[in-house]
């Protein structure tokens, strides 16, 4: 009962932090003072951030717009020729990578960007980007409901394809989600493409549903819905801690992952609050929020972790090669969407 109260009051917040963040924009530019920033970090963890820099620059209105990282990306290739915002922030760097080879960002160096870890940042000077956290994957095991059936637990990726998991698996769609895309990603970097592609269509047989949300998954999966659920690390531990019968699991073969990052729009309003939001966007007090929740961040931090959060995660990490991701995900996500996106979840 706890676990479902919790999943209904997360529905609720959710809702609400949607409505909060997407209600913005009725078109007029941005000016002195005013920032709009387009977001794809989870509902929840961005109004924590959000609250942390109007704290620190109360100064600065900002307007937040947030979607799904598939979703947010497509609304910014819309507006391509009308933009309507001045930052992009916890925003995949695979589509910051997009976004830059399309001449939409604007070079800058942020004050302390040498602190950040090299991969953590674009080399050049000045970057177009920065990294600021990093998240994975884990696959949400539900063990009572998998005692209940006499399912094994998992270990490594391939375990999946074992026929007794049939319709007891969820994972996000790749073309709507950040999290299903990193997925797809890691597979094909990690086994190379044609044993992906024969993973994914033995994984197919036993998926009972592509969600739209990276998170999704884990939540069906804590409600008993499904047994396993290839989700964010994060949302499982934060299910584990009010009592989700959950394992969280890190396949053993590797994770793929995904990079957040910071840039300012090519065409932005209101470069000198951009270029503040960005040098306080790399700041340790931003770290220290993202590092809460998050897998990895830019630089070390003292922060403990969220319970339940596996120490496995960094360590499990596959050495991930975001530019090859990003020049090639229009192709991946076509072959993706031609062989399964007959089992995505209709849109309600």
């Amino acid at each position: 009962m706890k676990v479902l109260s919790f999943l209904k009051a997360f529905a609720l917040r959710q809702a609400s932090a949607y409505l909060l963040l997407a209600s913005a924009l009725t078109g007029a530019a941005s000016v002195a003072g005013e920032l709009t920033i387009y977001s794809s970090a989870e509902g929840d963890n961005l109004k924590t951030l959000a609250s942390r820099f109007s704290k620190a620059h109360p100064e600065i209105k900002v307007t937040w717009v947030r979607d799904s990282t598939g979703s947010l990306q497509a609304r910014i290739l819309a507006e391509k020729d009308n933009p309507r915002n001045d930052l992009y922030f916890g925003h995949s760097v695979t589509n910051l990578l997009a976004l830059d080879a399309l001449n939409m960002l604007l070079p800058y160096r942020p004050v302390g960007v040498e602190k950040l870890k090299e991969k953590f940042r674009d080399q050049r000077d000045p970057p177009s980007w920065a990294g600021l956290w990093g998240f994975g994957t884990v696959i949400c095991f539900n063990t009572e409901e998998a005692k209940k059936r006499n399912l094994p637990r998992p270990d490594k990726w391939s375990d999946l394809t074992d026929p007794v998991y049939k319709g007891q698996i969820v994972m996000p769609n790749p073309s709507s989600s950040g999290t299903g895309f990193l997925n797809v990603s890691g597979w094909l970097q990690l086994m190379g493409k044609d044993q992906a592609w024969a993973f994914m269509d033995a994984l197919h047989q036993n998926i009972a549903s592509y969600t739209s949300s990276g998170s999704k998954p884990c939540e069906q999966t804590a409600a008993g819905n499904y047994v396993l659920g290839i989700s964010l690390p994060s949302r499982g531990a934060t299910l584990k801690a009010v009592g989700a019968p959950l394992d969280l699991i890190v396949p053993s073969d590797g994770i793929g992952w995904e990079l957040q990052g910071v840039a300012i729009a090519k065409t932005a309003k209101n470069l000198k609050d951009a270029q503040t939001f960005v040098d306080w966007s790399i700041t340790e007090a931003a770290m220290d929020a993202y590092a809460v929740r998050a897998d990895v961040v830019a630089y070390p931090v003292k922060t403990p972790k969220a319970k339940n959060l596996s120490s496995e995660l960094a360590s499990r990490m596959i050495k991930n090669d975001f530019a090859w991701a990003s020049a090639n995900q229009a192709d991946i996500l076509k072959e993706w969407l031609t062989r399964y996106d007959s089992k995505t979840e209709l849109k309600k």
